[in-house]
């Protein structure tokens, strides 16, 4: 069976897309996509690289995501989308990397300092 590879990242979500011919079926994690990501702004996000390609019902799409949020999550799969589908066809690098789908997010999660209530945060100051 043909099948294309991408790994997409943001903040602290890793998706493997795995970018198998089929008639435009969508799994995250062995769960259905509408089950999986409850805001359509979300789901909107993920098929970004596939309706921008009009290959939507080309490919059935498995995807395993971890870590992070559900945005995070989001994010890193249309990554991982656009990877697969320029593995697929190497034409349709230049339309994805003008809308850029190619670029990886670079804000990451700062972490949190000691001494203090989180990343920025600070206790509050007295003077007296």
């Amino acid at each position: 069976m043909v099948q294309y590879l991408g790994t997409g990242r943001r903040k602290r979500s890793v998706a493997r897309v795995f970018l198998r011919p089929g008639k435009g079926e969508i799994k995250i994690n062995h769960r259905a996509f509408e089950n999986y990501f409850p805001t359509e702004s979300s789901r909107a996000m993920v098929k970004q690289a596939l309706a921008a390609t009009e290959t939507m019902e080309k490919f059935d799409l498995l995807i395993l995501a971890d870590g992070g949020g559900v945005i995070g999550q989001a994010g890193a799969c249309r990554l991982g989308i656009a990877r697969a589908l320029v593995e697929f066809n190497a034409e349709l690098r230049p339309k994805l990397k003008k809308l850029g789908f190619l670029t990886r997010d670079p804000r990451k999660h700062e972490r949190k300092k000691y001494g203090q209530k989180g990343a920025r945060k600070r206790f509050q100051f007295s003077k007296r």
